[in-house]
């Protein structure tokens, strides 16, 4: 479940509303998203689930409704769908059972799904060959994800060590650990115009410090409110996709087993 550690969730950082709730709240509580903001009765998402569900969420509290993520097929080190943000919980293996996927992600209406052990989702994310920003296959989580018991850790980005991140989410009930780190040098920014466009990279070398950028610097930004969060999405998107560290095996845990024997997804 990738997200910026760094956010404000209303008046409060996100992560100590994290240390206070336990559990990790959907959009449809919190209101806050490094995607879409159409998490409310007649908005985007809430169609979404409609769709994807049958129904079985349209009269549910905000609360009960599914919380998002990814199938982190690649084994990246920095978690499933980097779309989303630097950091990363990391589920137990138990969530498995009580969770559903899609792809490509709700947002585009899919037609192909899959639950653990009915799962053919791989081939199709494998195939159209997208990177890891844009080729997550989506997973949704039924239940509470509570952090004392179905994480296994959050694993931050390293721009965080020795900051106010790293001390709030030490207040959380799991263990923490640190992938490699995200990190784009401006001058490798500018040779890649086209993946989001010219405003993007532009604004990245404004915002850049001594020539890099980090998660931390797009943090530092966005609590400025002198740029516009969705220019500042894209950009994270260009750190994401030229800035991610060499794939790792550091999570030595692999997803995907759960999901075998594989048998054909629902399309």
């Amino acid at each position: 479940m990738n997200f910026h550690p760094d956010r404000m969730a209303g008046d409060r950082p996100i992560l100590l509303k994290m240390a206070e709730d336990g559990i990790y709240r959907s959009q449809f509580v919190t209101g806050t998203s490094n995607g879409g903001l159409t998490a409310h009765p007649g908005g985007d998402r809430w169609h979404w689930e409609s769709r994807i569900f049958g129904g079985a969420y349209d009269l549910a509290a905000a609360g009960e409704r599914p919380v998002y993520g990814a199938l982190n097929y690649r084994r990246d080190a920095v978690g499933g769908a980097p779309r989303f943000g630097s950091s990363h919980f990391r589920l137990t293996i138990r969530t498995l059972a009580r969770a559903t996927f899609c792809y490509p992600d709700s947002s585009t209406d899919p037609s192909a799904f899959g639950v653990a052990n009915r799962f053919s989702l791989l081939e199709l994310a494998e195939a159209d060959g997208l990177d890891a920003v844009d080729g997550h296959i989506e997973a949704q989580v039924h239940g509470p994800v509570r952090f004392d018991c179905d994480v296994e850790a959050l694993v931050l980005d390293p721009s965080y060590r020795g900051t106010a991140v790293e001390d709030m989410a030490r207040r959380l009930p799991c263990v923490i650990e640190w992938h490699p780190g995200f990190r784009l040098a401006v001058d490798h920014l500018r040779r890649h115009p086209d993946y989001r466009g010219q405003e993007y990279v532009d604004l990245g070398a404004e915002i850049a410090v001594d020539g890099w950028l980090d998660p931390q610097i797009i943090g530092d930004a966005a609590r400025t409110d002198r740029y516009d969060p969705q220019a500042l999405k894209k950009v994270w998107h260009c750190l994401a996709r030229f800035g991610s560290p060499l794939r790792t095996n550091a999570e030595t845990r692999d997803p995907v087993p759960a999901c075998c024997p594989l048998e054909p997804a629902s399309r």
